[in-house]
């Protein structure tokens, strides 16, 4: 007697670009509310010592609850930082044109520099640190000049590769840049090693540990099938970052007002 049905059969997942650029989106959304709205508008963290914001939270049970909302939001933002790694070295393997795409990039910092003090210090000028998208232009230089010696070999090549990804680290740390030396060190991972899986998953997840959460990110990793046909235009996530940031940097400069 024959079966009425068959076993579905067990596929592996298959993740595009587009996939690993909403869900970094996401979680980087995720990550920007737990920042701008919780910590920085309803619990006003710049206006606590540490001393100060235990007994206020041993004090009132619903700061507590912020508190940790507001931690666990940032836990699940470090989902995001890997993605961008990855992607920057995608976007640099795969384009046409490096000027163009680095201007872009370099653009789009400076336009969401004010959003994002906003967002952060409820500022529109705050030199205290700098947006991701600065990182990310930082990464883009330093990959740029190791592709200019990939065919090369030998000590004095590996010392160079090595002084390159150390120049991008003091930039990010001089410049306080976000996602700073976790997204150096990821960017320099994934180039370098690009076509050695097990070893790039290895080292990329140890330098995530610097957010927690970001060894999980390699699961989409690891399952990107190399699509790179969009859903959206490549400049709706551009504008994404710098819109997200505006927007919640007013609601928490409104939560603070008296």
């Amino acid at each position: 007697m024959q079966r009425m049905g068959r076993r579905a059969a067990w596929k592996l997942p298959s993740i595009t670009a587009d996939g690993l650029k909403i869900f970094a989106c996401i979680t980087m959304f995720i990550q920007s509310i737990g920042i701008a709205v919780i910590e920085k508008g309803i619990i006003n963290l710049d206006n606590y010592t540490q001393a100060e914001l235990s007994q206020a939270m041993a004090d009132d049970s619903s700061l507590m609850v912020a508190a940790g909302t507001g931690s666990v939001m940032q836990l699940i933002g470090g989902l995001s930082v890997p993605i961008f790694a990855y992607l920057l070295v995608e976007g640099f393997r795969h384009t046409s044109d490096f000027r163009k795409y680095m201007l872009s990039m370099f653009i789009f910092a400076l336009v969401s520099e004010i959003p994002y003090d906003l967002a952060n210090s409820q500022k529109l000028v705050d030199w205290s640190s700098q947006n991701s998208l600065v990182t990310m232009c930082i990464c883009l230089l330093m990959v740029y000049f190791l592709d200019l010696f990939k065919e090369k070999k030998g000590i004095a090549i590996t010392l160079l590769r090595g002084t390159i990804v150390l120049c991008a680290v003091i930039w990010v740390t001089v410049l306080m840049a976000a996602y700073g030396l976790c997204m150096v060190l990821l960017t320099a991972v994934f180039y370098l090693f690009y076509s050695r899986n097990v070893l790039k998953t290895v080292l990329g997840m140890a330098a995530s540990l610097l957010y927690v959460t970001g060894p999980l990110s390699f699961y989409g990793i690891w399952f990107y099938n190399e699509q790179r046909k969009d859903r959206l235009p490549k400049y709706v996530y551009y504008v994404f970052y710098p819109a997200h940031l505006l927007v919640l940097g007013v609601i928490s400069c409104y939560l603070q007002a008296p």
